[in-house]
């Protein structure tokens, strides 16, 4: 295929799948009102005294939507923080409790243990764009962002990735155990918690809590974390490896929490940042500056300044 045609099909492939997302998201919005059951004169705003106050559904649909949100976070912290840079990259070491909660977080993602997510991973690293890469972006961005996974993997995926060590990665009994029992460990954390939560605690209805805080949740993180994999290797700069595909994304890095600097990650994969210090939006980074200020994270890897400005100079495209 033509670089033109095949750029025309990349192009058709991401308006295909953002008309999807808009879609899904459109029908979900026909839902019932999130306070249906309770006197419609409750949904809006009034006026007391000359002042505008919440009403009490006002109130009720603010805090259910941030619950949702906060199960948005944990689930993207258990792939970023959890099986992309601590156990695929080893980018920093975290004591037992935080390894426990990511794991949980991890199996709200729902995209496979982290054992298998992080051997695909180091595999991705290892053999980035090449037939040896399970999501290779050179076969387009619809096989990158989810046509991946309804294939068989290329021989090479398998067949290299046996030549890679992952022992490090079952010697871990936090991995071990989720990975033992993740079938029940998502469907619990993925589906049932997020469910149950706000219907138990502040009387959601069944059905609203099912489709916006476990489906929606769930299509949405997974949809980001592709676009890692799809466009943060198509679309943007290269500051530091103009050699590569991966990308600085700016879109992707507010979705995913971080991961867009993908040109920074691929030129220096076992930075705990992901990205240049600095005036940057990494929430994950935060994340794990914070654990280290509780004293649950230990041994950051970064890449030291020098080195990342030789870098840029040497291989950047100019453009930072």
């Amino acid at each position: 295929m033509a670089p033109a045609d095949r750029k025309a099909r990349d192009y058709a492939d991401t308006v295909l799948v953002v008309g999807v997302g808009i879609g899904c998201m459109c029908c979900v919005s026909s839902l019932e009102p999130v306070s249906a059951g309770r006197d419609k004169d409750h949904l809006y705003i009034k006026e007391n005294k000359n002042k505008w106050q919440l009403a009490p559904a006002t109130s009720h649909v603010l805090f259910f939507c941030l619950s949702a949100y906060f199960c948005f976070l944990m689930t993207a912290l258990g792939v970023t923080a959890g099986a992309h840079r601590l156990w695929s990259h080893r980018s920093y070491k975290a004591k037992l409790p935080l390894r426990i909660f990511l794991a949980a977080a991890n199996s709200m993602a729902f995209q496979n243990d982290i054992y298998e997510w992080s051997r695909d991973h180091r595999v991705h690293h290892k053999y980035s764009e090449t037939d040896a890469d399970p999501h290779n972006a050179r076969r387009g961005f619809f096989f990158s962002h989810i046509g991946w996974l309804f294939v068989r993997k290329h021989r090479d995926v398998i067949e290299k990735g046996r030549k890679l060590d992952f022992t490090d990665l079952l010697d871990d009994p936090v991995v071990r155990f989720q990975r033992k029992y993740y079938k029940s460990s998502v469907v619990l954390m993925c589906f049932v918690i997020p469910t149950f939560v706000p219907w138990y605690l502040w009387g959601e209805s069944l059905w609203n809590a099912y489709f916006l805080a476990s489906i929606l949740r769930y299509t949405i993180s997974l949809n980001v974390t592709w676009l890692v994999n799809s466009a943060a290797h198509m679309y943007g700069n290269r500051p530091y490896d103009k050699n590569i595909n991966p990308r600085q994304n700016t879109f992707v890095t507010l979705g995913a929490i971080g991961e867009g600097f993908h040109n920074y990650h691929h030129t220096f994969p076992f930075d705990y940042s992901a990205s240049e210090l600095g005036l940057k939006f990494n929430p994950t980074t935060w994340f794990i500056d914070f654990m280290f200020w509780l004293g649950l994270v230990t041994d950051r890897k970064q890449a030291p300044k020098e080195m990342i400005q030789a870098r840029k100079e040497r291989t950047g495209d100019g453009s930072a």
